[in-house]
C-alpha cells in the first residue's frame, strides 16, 4: 500500500509492510521489511532501519533513526537483524536515537534527543523526557515518568508507576572502571528527585523518597525519605503534610491521578476493579 502523503525524494525499501492512512515528510527512509501501522505520520529526515515495527496511530518526529544499528554493524559493516517493536499511539519527538533488539509498549512518549540503546525492555505509557539517555539492557515497568537530562546506566530495573525528576543519574559500576556491572532497583511508586544519583547496586524501595541532590550509597527501605551525601534517613514519606492543608501528601498515588490508569477515579477503587 502507498503512502497516503509522501514528500519528495524519500525511499521505501523491499517488503515494507504500510498501514493505511501513513504520511510521509520530506527524504524519509523506510528499510526492508518494517512495518508500519495504521494512521502513523514520519517527518522528515527519519530512518526507520530495516525489521522496525511501528504500531498504529504513532507519530515520530523529525530526525529521529528508529533501529540504529548496534555495533556488529560498526564492526564488518554488515546489516544484522535486531528487530525493534514500538507499539501503538507512540509521540517520539525530533531527534531522537533508538537502537535495535528493544520492545516498546503503547502510548511510549519521547522528549528531544533522547537515545535508548539496545536490548531494553520498556512498558507501556512510559515518557522519557528530553536529552535523556537509557543506556540498554534495561527493563522498565508501566507508567514511568523520567523528567529531561536523566542516565540510565545498563542492567537498571525501574518497575511500575516510578517518576524520574530532571538530572537523575543511575549508576552501576561499583569500582569503576570496571567489567563489573550492577544495575539499580528502583521498586514501585518511589520518586528520585532532581539531580540525585545513585551508585551501582543499590535499591529504592517500594514508595521510598530520594530528595534533591542526594547520592545514595545504601538500600533506602520502603516509605524512607533520605537526603544529602551520603543519603541519610531523615524522615517517613508518610509524615509529609501539605502546608496549606495539613494533609498528608503520600504515597502519591493517593493525592494524584493525572495519566494513570485510575485517573478519575481513586486508586482503591480503580485497585478494586481488577480483581
Amino acid at each position: 500500500m502507498k503512502p497516503l502523503q509522501q514528500g519528495i525524494d524519500c525511499i521505501i525499501g523491499k517488503n515494507v509492510q504500510l498501514g493505511k492512512n501513513v504520511r510521509l515528510g520530506h527524504r524519509v527512509i523506510i528499510e526492508d521489511d518494517a512495518k508500519i501501522g495504521d494512521d502513523v505520520y514520519i517527518d522528515s529526515n527519519t530512518i526507520i532501519r530495516g525489521g522496525v515495527a511501528v504500531g498504529n496511530a504513532s507519530t515520530v518526529g523529525a530526525d529521529c533513526i528508529l533501529g540504529e544499528h548496534l555495533m556488529d554493524w560498526y564492526q564488518d559493516n554488515q546489516y544484522h537483524r535486531h528487530p525493534l517493536r514500538i507499539g501503538s499511539h507512540a509521540v517520539i519527538r525530533s531527534h531522537t536515537t533508538i537502537y535495535g533488539g528493544s520492545t516498546i509498549g503503547d502510548y511510549f512518549q519521547t522528549g528531544h534527543y533522547v537515545d535508548i540503546r539496545e536490548h531494553s525492555r520498556i512498558g507501556s505509557h512510559v515518557s522519557v523526557g528530553n536529552y535523556s539517555d537509557i543506556q540498554g539492557y534495561v527493563k522498565i515497568g508501566n507508567y514511568v515518568r523520567f523528567h529531561s537530562n536523566d542516565r540510565i546506566e545498563q542492567y537498571s530495573i525501574i518497575d511500575d508507576y516510578v517518576w524520574i525528576f530532571p538530572g537523575v543519574e543511575l549508576t552501576n559500576d561499583p569500582t569503576p572502571p570496571s567489567n563489573e556491572m550492577m544495575g539499580v532497583h528502583v521498586h514501585s511508586f518511589a520518586i528520585i528527585c532532581a539531580k540525585a544519583t545513585v551508585l551501582a547496586g543499590r535499591e529504592i524501595k517500594s514508595d521510598a523518597l530520594v530528595g534533591a541532590g542526594s547520592v545514595v550509597t545504601k538500600n533506602v527501605e520502603p516509605y524512607q525519605v533520605v537526603v544529602g551525601n551520603p543519603a541519610r534517613v531523615v524522615a517517613d514519606v508518610r509524615t509529609i503534610k501539605n502546608k496549606k492543608t495539613d494533609e498528608p501528601v503520600y504515597p502519591w498515588r493517593y493525592h494524584f491521578s493525572r495519566a494513570m490508569p485510575w485517573e478519575g477515579s481513586d486508586y482503591d477503587t480503580w485497585l478494586a476493579s481488577l480483581k
